[in-house]
């Protein structure tokens, strides 16, 4: 089965993302899945990487290639590597997937727009969830459920990054929450605000 195009975030629309996501769409970098797996056995043990800077799980968007990502979970085996997804949850073979991704040692945390989202996102139980939050915010906050939102330790902060922080590596009941930024903050925060109406 080969894996379809992964979209293309809002994020990755304009900048350095952008010009890496064209030059791998363009088959002028990157892997094919086989060797991206090799060069994963290759990291060594317990080592931190994340998986797909832009973009999402091997799919088309509303299915999971559920076989792409057990050569993922596979390679990663012994390795503490990380993922972010917005497959829909609701479809159980997704849901599946990334419950047994997460049981196998590859972190898949599910992506919520909004703190509503987090929390149905959160009644799930199969993943860690991550979530938008307003444009400047950096106190932690709840949800309209109560669950516990950790602002993301890298946005807050100059001395830690992902390669220094690894929370969202690890199985967790808090919510890391992103407050937006970048080139396109203002249609994230658009998001985020709809949700909260």
């Amino acid at each position: 089965m080969t894996p379809a195009t992964p979209v293309r975030p809002t994020y990755a629309e304009s900048g350095p993302i952008a010009l890496h996501w064209n030059a791998v769409s363009e088959k002028g970098r990157g892997y094919d899945l086989d060797k991206f797996c090799s060069e994963i056995e290759r990291l060594p043990r317990k080592q931190l990487w994340r998986y797909a800077q832009a973009g999402d799980l091997p799919g088309d968007a509303r299915e999971i290639n559920t076989d792409d990502l057990e050569k993922i979970v596979r390679a990663n085996q012994g390795r503490n590597g990380f993922a972010y997804t917005h497959y829909p949850v609701d479809e159980p073979g997704n849901a599946r997937a990334i419950a047994k991704a997460n049981r196998d040692g590859f972190t898949v945390n599910l992506s919520a727009n909004s703190l509503e989202h987090a929390d149905e996102l959160s009644r799930y139980k199969i993943a860690p969830v991550v979530c938008l939050l307003p444009e400047g915010t950096t106190k932690s906050l709840k949800t309209p459920q109560g669950r516990h939102v950790s602002v993301c330790p890298a946005s807050i902060r100059d001395d830690v990054s992902c390669a220094t922080c690894g929370i969202c590596a690890t199985q967790r009941r808090a919510i890391i929450g992103f407050p937006v930024h970048g080139s396109s903050k203002a249609k994230a925060q658009k998001v985020f605000m709809l949700k909260q109406v």
